[in-house]
């Protein structure tokens, strides 16, 4: 039996919000520090005393400029969802202490315009935006977050396009 060699590392707090139109579309940036063509839904870590909930919301707003005034709530995934990072990432992202993300992931509705999303935030994570359906946000992420975003799309199935 062979061991994981970073199995004593624990798993990063972190939220993920799935941001639907009104068509039940997907909001999906492409990540401006990939070469590849990354997309991926607003994810976070959660600071020390903040609720996940609060994490979610300040991500959201950080990341795309979607104040939560402009969100409806409508679900949350039951339980966490976890990944670990290609070992050829360890050590390179979060300083090494990490072995993965456990992530809790919110359902929201977008109430706004297109025009009120900001990508040109004061530390931007993305490049560029769009609305998409499920499966091609699932077909978008980097294979290594492919069963988790598997995992909230059945969560959040009944709200989501096609």
């Amino acid at each position: 039996m062979t061991v994981e060699p970073h199995a004593h590392l624990p798993y990063r707090p972190n939220v993920g919000v799935t941001l639907i139109n009104p068509a039940g579309l997907i909001w999906a940036g492409r990540r401006i520090d990939s070469a590849a063509p990354a997309w991926q839904m607003p994810q976070g870590g959660i600071d020390r005393g903040e609720t996940a909930a609060q994490a979610a919301l300040r991500e959201l707003e950080e990341e795309t400029g979607i104040a939560p005034a402009l969100v409806d709530y409508l679900s949350r995934t039951d339980t966490p969802v976890r990944y670990d990072l290609p070992p050829d990432l360890i050590g390179k992202i979060w300083k090494g202490r990490f072995r993965g993300q456990e992530q809790d992931w919110f359902l929201y509705r977008f109430l706004g315009s297109d025009d009120q999303v900001n990508i040109l935030t004061d530390h931007p994570e993305f490049s560029e935006w769009r609305w998409v359906g499920a499966g091609e946000m699932v077909d978008a992420i980097v294979p290594f977050k492919r069963s988790v975003y598997e995992e909230v799309i059945r969560a959040f199935r009944p709200w989501l396009a096609q």
